[in-house]
C-alpha cells in the first residue's frame, strides 16, 4: 500500500469514528423487553419460510463491499397483482386518553425536576445540552435534567424494560415506535397538551406532525427531524463531463450519470446499502411515498392499524427491479448491510474504487462537511461535496420524516406533566429549532424558524442544508406521502432489509420480495394479536 493510500485508509478510519458519534447509537432493537414485565407489546420471532437468494448476502453479514455479478440480464419477474382493501377508519377519541393539565405548572410548590431521556451523542448531544441550560436559566418552575442513555436502541431497551414508576418525564424515540408506543398505554398524548394549551401549530411542516399521527391522534412532538438525501463528489461529475450542479433526480438519471461515471474510468456510479436503517428498509418506504404507493393497507397504518405490506406488488418488484440492475451491470455496488452505519459515505472516499454517489442521512451532512474541512481526505475538501435530493421513482423528489419525537410519559403527576409540555413548547419554538437545525443539519419543524438566526443565514450561505427541508415540503399530501405505521415497523424493516440484500446479490426480485411480505405478514398478525 502505498504512503497516500495509508494515509487515506487511516482518515477513513477517522471519519467513521467521527460520524458514528455524530449519528449516536441508532441501531434499533428487534426483540426489546420480550422478557421484561411492561404493558408495551413487543414482537415475538414467527418462522415462515426462507428468503430465495442465488448469492448468500446476510442481512448482518459483516460490513464489506460486494461487487457487481458479472451477468448484465435482468432477472425474469412476475409482478404479483395487489388489491388494496378499502380502508378501515378507527377513531381514538382524544377525551379517552390520560390528560394534559397544562396549567398545573403555575400551581406547583417549588421549581419542578424533570428528567428527559435522549439517544443523542456528539455535536446533537452538546446543542440539546446548550439549548436546555438556556431553558433552565431563563425561568424557574422547571429544572431539566437530561439522562443519555446511549442511542435510541439503548433508550427503547431501558424503557420497555422499566416499570412505569422508574421511567422518566418525557422520552425520545425514533419514528419506527410511533404505533408501539400509542398501544402502549404509557404516555400522555401530545395532542391533548395541544387542545389544553391551545398551541398554535399553523407554522409547523405538516408532514413532521402527521408522522407522528394514527387514528386521528398526535401522539408525539416532532423533534431531530431527518430525511435521506444524495451525496455526491463533484470532481467524479466534473471528470465524466455531468454538471456538478446538476445531481440525478429519478432512478434512470441514476442510471445514465452511473454509466458517464464508470466510462470516465473515475470508479463506480453509486452505492447502496441492504441496512435496516437505511438502503434495506427505511429507503424502501421513502420510494414508496415517492411515486404516490401506499406501503401497508388501512392507508399506511394511519386509518386503523395495518394488517398487511403492499410492497411485493408490481410497484415494488418494478423499482427494486430498476435498482438491481445497476448492480448487475456494473455501474453500483452494495457495501452489504452498513453496519457502522457509514459504510456507504465512506465508499465516497474509497481509494481503490470510489463511489461518486450514495444516499444517507441528512442528519449527517454537517458532520461529513466539518471532517473534510477538517483535512482528513486527502484530495477532497467540503466544497467537492454536493447534495441533492434523494433519486427515486415518480416525479417529484419528496421525503418522509425519520429521526425522533418526544413523548409525555403518563402517571408523574399534573405538574411533572405540565413541565414536560412547558420543555417540549420551548424546544419547538421557531428560536431553539432554528438554532437546533443550524447547528445540527436537522430539518427545523416549522417553518417561521428560516426567519430567524441563525437558520436564515444557514441556509442562504449553504443551500446543501435546505435539501431535506424542501423534500419535506415537497409532494402531495395523503396516507402515502407520510410513510407506514405499523406495530412492528423495526421487525418489517429487518426482514425487508433480508430480502433487499437477496436482491443486491442476484435473487429474483418477485421471490424475495413475496417471501419477506410473508414474514412481515405474519409480524404484523402477531403483533395484532397480543394488542
Amino acid at each position: 500500500m502505498s504512503a497516500s493510500s495509508r494515509c487515506r485508509a487511516a482518515a477513513l478510519l477517522g471519519v467513521g469514528a467521527l460520524l458514528a458519534a455524530a449519528c449516536g447509537s441508532d441501531q434499533s432493537i428487534l426483540n426489546a423487553g420480550n422478557e421484561a414485565t411492561t404493558t408495551i407489546a413487543t414482537t415475538t420471532t414467527i418462522a415462515t419460510t426462507t428468503i430465495p437468494t442465488s448469492t448468500t448476502v446476510p442481512p448482518t453479514a459483516a460490513p464489506g463491499e460486494t461487487l457487481a455479478p458479472t451477468t448484465t440480464a435482468a432477472p425474469t419477474t412476475t409482478a404479483a397483482t395487489t388489491t388494496v382493501p378499502a380502508p378501515t377508519t378507527t377513531t381514538t377519541p382524544l377525551d379517552s386518553l390520560p390528560p394534559c393539565p397544562v396549567d398545573a405548572l403555575t400551581d406547583a410548590d417549588g421549581p419542578i425536576e424533570l428528567v428527559f431521556w435522549h439517544g443523542l451523542g456528539a455535536t446533537l448531544e452538546e446543542t440539546l445540552v446548550a439549548l436546555t441550560d438556556e431553558y433552565n436559566a431563563g425561568q424557574d418552575q422547571v429544572v431539566v435534567r437530561l439522562e443519555n442513555q446511549g442511542g435510541y436502541k439503548q433508550t427503547i431497551d431501558k424503557y420497555v424494560q422499566s416499570s412505569q414508576d422508574s421511567r422518566p418525564n418525557l422520552v425520545m424515540m425514533p419514528e419506527y415506535m410511533v404505533q408501539q408506543i400509542a398501544d402502549s398505554g404509557t404516555i400522555v398524548p401530545v395532542g391533548a397538551c395541544l387542545e389544553a394549551s391551545e398551541f398554535d401549530t399553523s407554522a409547523f411542516l405538516p408532514r413532521a406532525l402527521t408522522a407522528y399521527q394514527t387514528n386521528g391522534v398526535q401522539w408525539s412532538m416532532p423533534f431531530n427531524v431527518s430525511d435521506p438525501i444524495l451525496y455526491y463528489n463533484k470532481q467524479a461529475f466534473i471528470a465524466a463531463g455531468l454538471d456538478p450542479e446538476q445531481p440525478p433526480s429519478t432512478i434512470e438519471d441514476l442510471r445514465t450519470y452511473s454509466q458517464a461515471i464508470v466510462d470516465s474510468g473515475f470508479g463506480v456510479g453509486i452505492a447502496f446499502d441492504s441496512g435496516v436503517d437505511s438502503g434495506g428498509g427505511w429507503f424502501i418506504e421513502q420510494w414508496f411515498a415517492q411515486a404516490g404507493e401506499l406501503y401497508a393497507d388501512n392507508e399506511n397504518g394511519r386509518a386503523a392499524p395495518a394488517t398487511r405490506v403492499l410492497y411485493d406488488g408490481a410497484a415494488g418488484v418494478g423499482l427494486m427491479t430498476e435498482v438491481q440492475t445497476l448492480i448487475t451491470d456494473g455501474l453500483a455496488v452494495t457495501v452489504g448491510d452498513n453496519a457502522n452505519g457509514q459504510d456507504t459515505l465512506l465508499k465516497l472516499a474509497d481509494p481503490a474504487n470510489p463511489a461518486a454517489m450514495t444516499i444517507a442521512t441528512s442528519a449527517a451532512l454537517g458532520t461529513v462537511l466539518s471532517v473534510l474541512d477538517g483535512g482528513l481526505i486527502p484530495g477532497i475538501t467540503s466544497a467537492d461535496v454536493g447534495v441533492g435530493p434523494m433519486p427515486g421513482p415518480g416525479a417529484t423528489r419528496s421525503a418522509i420524516v425519520g429521526g425522533a419525537s418526544m413523548y409525555v410519559v403518563d402517571g408523574k403527576g399534573d405538574a411533572p406533566t405540565a413541565a414536560a409540555w412547558d420543555f417540549i413548547s420551548y424546544l419547538v419554538s421557531a428560536q431553539s429549532q432554528s438554532t437546533w437545525a443550524a447547528a445540527t443539519g436537522y430539518v427545523p419543524v416549522r417553518e417561521d424558524a428560516l426567519e430567524l438566526e441563525p437558520l436564515a443565514t444557514t441556509y442562504t450561505a449553504d443551500p446543501r442544508f435546505r435539501v431535506a427541508y424542501d423534500q419535506l415540503l415537497a409532494g402531495e399530501p395523503g396516507p402515502a406521502s407520510v410513510g407506514p405505521v405499523l406495530g412492528p415497523l423495526r421487525e418489517v424493516r429487518a426482514v425487508t432489509a433480508g430480502a433487499v440484500a437477496s436482491i443486491f446479490g442476484g435473487a429474483d426480485v418477485q421471490q424475495s420480495l413475496s417471501a419477506a411480505a410473508a414474514q412481515a405478514n405474519a409480524l404484523i398478525a402477531d403483533y395484532t394479536a397480543r394488542n
